[in-house]
């Protein structure tokens, strides 16, 4: 199943060795996952994925296109944050994986000072500690970020494999999709970066 491995985060949020066997641009960091039209798992169905970090032990991901019917007021309330803003409750929360639907990440740019970051490029980075909300929570976060509970986890050449088995395509993330453009559009537009007609793929499923 795809993006259900369970990986050692705490390893990833770290510095890992690359054994040298694949060259670090071959990796998928920074780059989107868009589930093809035939992928009917219920966690991937036209989905879109940022991947956080790819290398020799696997990769983490974050589905980008799956709000959940939750907004960032609850989580707020949850963990006792009195937020300034009330324009901030309203701010949804995205189901980010099947993986550990408990815990929660913040995808965001510019990378600020946070407790615990993931640096996944200059501008990009993805953090997992509260002083984050609070900062959202009084209107004093970063610039643009994304709320998401759970992860996409893949273990060691488990994405490749999918990747030659045309599970996904891949492209060059884009912030403006990943922040400013709808849920409901990402799919697609991921897709239209690279030129391809995603309704097109549709119609050719089946057909030799």
């Amino acid at each position: 199943m795809p993006g259900t491995g369970l990986l050692d985060t705490g390893s990833l949020f770290g510095n890992s060795g690359n054994d040298g066997s694949m060259a670090k641009s071959d990796y998928l960091s920074n780059q989107f996952l868009i589930a093809m039209p035939t992928l009917e798992d219920p966690n991937f169905f036209h989905s879109v994925t940022y991947i956080c970090e790819h290398n020799v032990d696997g990769a983490l991901g974050l589905v980008i296109n799956r709000p959940l019917d939750m907004q960032l007021g609850e989580i707020l309330e949850h963990i006792k944050v009195q937020e300034s803003d009330p324009e901030t409750r309203r701010i949804p929360v995205h189901l980010g994986g099947p993986v550990q639907q408990d815990r929660g990440f913040v995808l965001h740019t510019p990378l600020g000072e946070w407790e615990a970051t993931l640096k996944v490029t200059d501008r990009i980075g993805v953090t997992s500690s509260v002083d984050i909300l609070k900062a959202i929570a009084t209107d004093a976060g970063p610039e643009n970020s994304l709320i998401a509970l759970g992860y996409a986890g893949w273990g060691a050449g488990q994405l490749e494999q999918e990747m030659a088995d045309n599970t996904w395509l891949s492209c060059p993330a884009d912030p403006e999709i990943l922040f400013n453009t709808p849920d409901a559009a990402r799919w697609k537009a991921a897709a239209s970066s690279l030129g391809i007609d995603l309704d097109l793929l549709s119609g050719e499923a089946g057909h030799a």
